[in-house]
């Protein structure tokens, strides 16, 4: 393995970039930020990356104490990168990314990827100040769940597909949207009193969301 590459300043955001300033690596912390994954799903998520970059990075982020590999019990028995503690801490880093970046979406060009669940951190933002709970939501691309209220620990923040037991609300949008909230172009609160967002649920979490 390389030695890591090191701006040799005496300074926090500089060593905070020693560690996560190469390419892929914010972006594997964000498909991680989702539970733990295969190498296989990372590639598959990660349009663009060669084998030997992720695989690299994957390496330079453990031996950094952001992830580690384990393999996972039968009858899976696969091999299947998380977050440390370390590594989750990074969660606010990438909103404040997020947020910073977000008028910068534009028109989304024809070269552009696009997974459903890479809207889930901006959504977790939208969601601020409602309350706690698992909410479902249904795009076009497809659909994925979010811990609203939620901070780094233990489980998740956000997940594909189905959430693994029922939901405490769900939201239904379209991309165009989702993409609006994303860019701070409209709230969620507006989105669901125009009706671009339909909320159903009974608890507490999806009344508040339906609140004028």
């Amino acid at each position: 393995m390389s030695p890591r590459r090191s701006y040799d300043q005496y300074c926090s955001a500089a060593r905070a970039l020693d560690a996560v300033g190469d390419r892929w690596t914010l972006l594997i912390v964000r498909e991680l930020l989702a539970g733990p994954r295969r190498y296989t799903d990372l590639h598959a998520d990660l349009p663009g990356v060669s084998t030997d970059v992720l695989a690299s990075r994957l390496k330079d982020m453990e031996r950094d104490g952001l992830t580690t590999r384990r393999r996972m019990p039968p009858p899976g028995a696969v091999y299947v990168y998380e977050l440390t503690g370390r590594g989750r801490e990074l969660l606010p880093v990438l909103q404040a990314l997020g947020e910073w970046g977000a008028p910068l979406l534009g028109e989304r060009r024809p070269t552009d990827a696009v997974r459903a669940h890479w809207f889930a951190l901006p959504l977790l933002r939208a969601l601020e100040g409602f309350g706690e709970g698992v909410v479902q939501v249904r795009l076009d691309e497809g659909e994925f769940y979010v811990r609203a209220g939620a901070v780094a620990g233990e489980q998740p923040v956000y997940g594909e597909g189905s959430a693994p037991s029922a939901p405490d609300a769900r939201l239904a949008l379209d991309t165009e949207t989702c993409t609006a909230l994303c860019r701070g172009d409209l709230t969620l609160a507006e989105a669901i009193r125009t009706h671009r967002v339909a909320v159903s649920g009974d608890s507490p979490l999806s009344k508040a969301l339906r609140e004028p």
